[in-house]
């Protein structure tokens, strides 16, 4: 692997290594700007640009010529270089001595130039220059999707108000979404008393606890002493506890066989407030072990069978849960990829339930699942990983996947998970209307993760979906219901297993977020009343 110290090069050398690349049939992008922090914006940033060539020349503002006020740069340009150098994906640094990069556009000539999102709509005479340039000499312009929008000089500004960058950034989030005490209150006291339905698969999540892991005499395998083993309800039966736990009064509309097992879920999940409307099936529920050393999972094994479900069951799975969402503020529609829904089966499904209930939303796990097939929701809550996988868009700003993934489902908002990035929400430019095909981009809010760490991953997403349609239906907006289902995520995110997050562990969330505790500062038994509690 080259040195960061290999890749920075004079604007002379980097003139002569592009064009010999150039010569060589390779296409160069070039990206410009100071990086006095490289922060997570510009490593997606970088990353994208990237992908529209096979090789990446960074330029960086000279000291010299740094009009950003104060003491400016905060990092030398030899260290800034140094910085993006390091990146693998960064192939050449130059460091840029003029004001502007017209004069280094002038002799790179890159294929490709590429500026943030911010510049698309820019006419800057400066930017506008830049542009004619590359133009000029047959390149082309063009704009990442600006995800996560970070900003060096205001993350050094707080620094030197000696205030903590992500805390200022969660404050800023809470304020400019009217979260403070008395709009989460608001919120949480809306989830009282609300009927939902859940339709998906219902899974055993198990936890085998070893005591240690070794290699086996007999052959390089691993070997495991199992000493305890801990069994929560998974799949769609989490998503109606963790409903029921806010307040709500779920539906759980699923397959169970007729089984000794399937009577203890009903029975557990009567005794939480949940009612279960269930089709028969044949199959056993799929129990998904995970195996444990300490706090590491080192193997998972899938039992039980994929569901088999015929036309007459898909019909009566549908009918069951167009029934059940009578009277319902909402329909929860999470698909685990188990064989309860098919891809033609589940537009359907969607399409019934719409006209019935005010909110309608959807998640999905797992390779086989159908994202594209859930049809009108109010929200979609899927991985990045799954949105890309679903749409085969790998490369494509995550702006441009989310819009493509709204136009093709014909639904409104979209919270995308970006794991310890935090999530993106997605909604509809202001005036949009149902059923109209919109022009411009999504509009994209940036959540960060709220947990410092994670004892256990699992559930998390669940979480949230739980916790962004309560809030909808409470009457928050796309924003309010990312952050709301951004706590519940961070606090299912502490603690092994799937657990129900309730409307207190909600209220303590914010309660950290606002004292700038995150997870450590209010032990479980903390209470909270009048201004306070939140």
């Amino acid at each position: 692997m080259r040195s960061s110290a290999s890749k920075i090069l004079s604007v002379e050398q980097a003139a002569a290594v592009v064009k010999a690349a150039r010569e060589a049939g390779e296409t160069v992008v070039q990206c410009h700007g100071c990086f006095d922090i490289v922060h997570p914006g510009h490593i997606r940033h970088l990353r994208h640009a990237r992908t529209f060539g096979s090789r990446l020349l960074v330029s960086v503002t000279g000291d010299a010529v740094m009009a950003k006020g104060g003491a400016r740069p905060l990092i030398p340009q030899e260290l800034r270089a140094e910085n993006l150098g390091a990146l693998d994906f960064v192939d050449w640094v130059a460091i840029n001595d003029a004001p502007t990069a017209a004069e280094l556009l002038e002799r790179i000539r890159p294929d490709v130039y590429v500026k943030g999102k911010e510049y698309e709509r820019n006419e800057d005479p400066r930017f506008m220059l830049e542009r004619s340039i590359v133009e000029r000499h047959g390149g082309r312009v063009v704009f990442t999707s600006g995800d996560i929008v970070f900003s060096s000089t205001a993350l050094i500004a707080a620094m030197e108000d000696r205030t903590d960058p992500f805390q200022s950034r969660v404050r800023g989030l809470l304020t400019r979404h009217a979260l403070d005490a008395v709009g989460v209150e608001r919120i949480v006291a809306g989830f009282r008393g609300r009927r939902l339905v859940i339709v998906g698969e219902t899974i055993v999540d198990t936890y085998i606890l070893c005591d240690r892991a070794e290699v086996a005499g007999e052959s390089a395998i691993l070997s495991l002493r199992p000493i305890d083993r801990r069994s929560f309800d998974g799949g769609a039966a989490i998503v109606a506890q963790h409903c029921a736990a806010l307040g709500a009064s779920p539906i759980l509309v699923t397959a169970l066989p007729r089984s000794l097992d399937s009577e203890r879920l009903r029975r557990r999940l009567g005794e939480r407030g949940i009612e279960v409307r269930a089709i028969e099936s044949d199959r056993p529920i799929v129990e998904k072990q995970r195996f444990m050393v300490g706090a590491q999972k080192v193997m998972k094994l899938d039992l039980g069978q994929r569901l088999e479900m015929d036309a007459a069951q898909r019909d009566q799975l549908r009918e069951l849960a167009v029934s059940a969402a009578s009277g319902c503020d909402a329909a929860i529609v999470a698909d685990f990829g188990l064989g309860l829904f098919a891809p033609a089966a589940l537009g359907p499904l969607c399409e019934a339930l719409r006209p019935r209930v005010r909110i309608m939303s959807g998640d999905v796990s797992g390779r086989r699942a159908s994202l594209l097939a859930m049809a009108q929701m109010d929200l979609l809550c899927p991985s990045e990983s799954e949105l890309r996988e679903a749409l085969q868009l790998p490369d494509d700003g995550l702006a441009a996947a989310t819009w493509s993934l709204l136009d093709l489902t014909r639904s409104r908002a979209a919270i995308v998970t970006l794991g310890s990035d935090g999530l993106i929400a997605f909604d509809r430019p202001a005036g949009e209307h149902d059923g109209q095909r919109y022009t411009e981009r999504v509009a994209g809010e940036h959540v960060p993760s709220f947990a410092p760490f994670a004892v256990d991953q699992l559930g998390c997403g669940d979480a949230l979906l739980a916790a962004a349609t309560m809030t909808l239906v409470a009457g928050g907006s796309i924003a309010q219901a990312a952050i709301v289902g951004n706590v519940a995520a961070a606090a299912e995110a502490q603690r092994l297993g799937n657990l129900p997050i309730d409307a207190a562990e909600i209220r303590r969330g914010f309660a950290r977020l606002s004292a700038s505790q995150l997870a450590y500062g209010l032990s479980p038994s903390t209470t909270l009343s009048g201004a306070a509690a939140v």
